[in-house]
């Protein structure tokens, strides 16, 4: 936003973690409505040393705001942000955030805010408990299995009339070593599963 300054200003802040990434998003939403924008670039660690932070705090005037697009665009993630907001309250510095769970005008910390970090906290307690629920389970968080529960059954179907494991292969589309997991995770869990005999071929 230029031309002469308001008496409320909003002073923009676009987080870069590397030289390659595009900040345009970040820009289209900040660009209309700040007075200027700074690019603070992080690095794969916490910095402390920010000075493009620094110059955009030291434009901050009483009743500005420093302004992100998302909380975690205070830091290199939402964690990160959190704290850097608390640490900008500490300063008295205002902030507006646009997205996020933190979105909103914040001048000290806030029941907002508070209830935003409840929340991250309470997705990241429920994100590891799924995870620690899965391993017991055998599985492991990623990309989706390959072999679904229909899958699974066609497998070890295939595998009692006596098909070979490149055959079952074939038929189900997918891998032989799939094929050949899928049945000795079958047979480990007490399932009256072939698993030799009849050979790959």
């Amino acid at each position: 936003m230029s031309g002469r300054r308001s008496v409320v200003a909003l002073i923009g802040l676009v987080r870069v973690s590397t030289g390659k990434q595009n900040t345009q998003r970040q820009h289209d939403a900040l660009d209309p409505i700040c007075w200027k924008v700074f690019e603070d670039e992080l690095s794969g660690k916490l910095n402390t040393d920010r000075p493009a932070l620094l110059e955009a705090l030291s434009h901050i005037r009483d009743g500005d705001m420093l302004t992100a697009q998302e909380d975690d665009r205070l830091g290199r993630n939402l964690l990160e942000g959190l704290i850097a907001l608390n640490d900008l309250f500490q300063r008295g510095i205002a902030v507006k955030v646009l997205e996020g769970i933190a979105t909103g005008e914040h001048t000290e910390r806030s029941l907002d805010l508070a209830l935003a970090e409840d929340r991250r906290r309470d997705i990241a307690r429920k994100t590891k408990n799924g995870l620690e629920a899965a391993r017991r389970r055998g599985r492991v968080g990623g990309r989706r299995p390959v072999v679904d529960d229909d899958k699974r059954a066609a497998i070890l179907a295939r595998r009692q009339r006596g098909e070979s494991i490149r055959a079952i292969a074939a038929g189900v589309k997918v891998s032989v070593g799939v094929v050949h997991k899928t049945l000795t995770e079958a047979a480990a869990q007490g399932e009256p599963i072939v698993l030799s005999g009849s050979g790959l071929g």
